[in-house]
């Protein structure tokens, strides 16, 4: 598949000026759609595919928030919980609506392409129609979670977790939550019931990388630090985040071991 970056460019500026870039929430969202597309090919390069293959990395990323916009203008957040899920719409709105004919006229990548729009932030991918989709999707999903990270120190809790501050450094972490960490693997939407979960939740993230140079992007970033780094106000919560600290700090020296 040759991809006109250009075209396909273009046509997402079209599809996002249709909605306030002034708005917080939206600009977040274009510009964090930007790094993961540049992420997506930097992990893809560095697993030696061509340049037609990271051309194609590129281009999941550029597409794969597509339902961010319609969610927040329809539901006011970003919590699919609390609206709808964000990765099943954008493929609705990419396949079903057509809107990829305005990214390119070639299909010859449309099942791949909707399959990693669409579990770009499941809990786990189902089984995948072949090796090669699968790998463009757990690219994207590292491009992603890497970004969150980003994301997550970048903006006010309020814009993330439509929380006031207050509530979020006063809160506790789960004990759940706090349990589902030590297992090494992303929580589950269904186990958070406060603002530091949430917080734990993206901190979590980085158990399901699954690309050495992901783990990499992410040392040298250094967001996973600033992240660990948060003060609360609470002294049961202070205390779970020098756990968390230390037990990430080991968990990253492991895997690069």
């Amino acid at each position: 598949m040759n991809i006109d970056r250009g075209k396909a460019e273009a046509a997402f500026r079209d599809y996002v000026s249709h909605y306030n870039a002034e708005e917080e929430k939206v600009r977040l969202k274009i510009e964090h759609t930007f790094r993961v597309a540049g992420l997506c090919e930097q992990i893809a390069r560095s697993l030696g595919l061509e340049k037609e293959e990271q051309d194609l990395a590129w281009f999941t990323g550029l597409l794969h928030d597509a339902g961010r916009f319609e969610q927040l203008k329809n539901y006011g957040t970003f919590i699919d919980a609390d609206s709808i899920d964000h990765a099943e719409y954008g493929a609705q709105i990419l396949f079903e609506q057509g809107k990829i004919r305005d990214y390119t006229e070639d299909a010859s990548e449309d099942t791949l392409l909707w399959n990693a729009v669409r579990y770009h932030s499941a809990y786990r991918i189902p089984d995948m129609p072949d090796e090669r989709t699968e790998r463009f999707c757990h690219i994207l999903r590292d491009a992603d979670k890497i970004d969150i990270l980003k994301v997550n120190v970048d903006f006010p809790p309020e814009e993330i977790y439509n929380v006031s501050s207050q509530e979020l450094r006063s809160c506790p972490v789960s004990e759940a939550v706090m349990e589902a960490f030590y297992e090494e693997h992303a929580i589950l939407r269904s186990l958070k019931r406060t603002a530091a979960d949430h917080l734990v939740g993206h901190i979590s993230l980085v158990f399901e990388l699954q690309f050495p140079e992901s783990r990499q992007i992410v040392k040298r970033q250094g967001y996973l630090l600033k992240l660990m780094d948060f003060e609360s106000q609470n002294p049961v919560t202070r205390e779970q985040f020098r756990k968390i600290r230390a037990y990430m700090t080991e968990y990253m020296e492991r895997g690069n071991r």
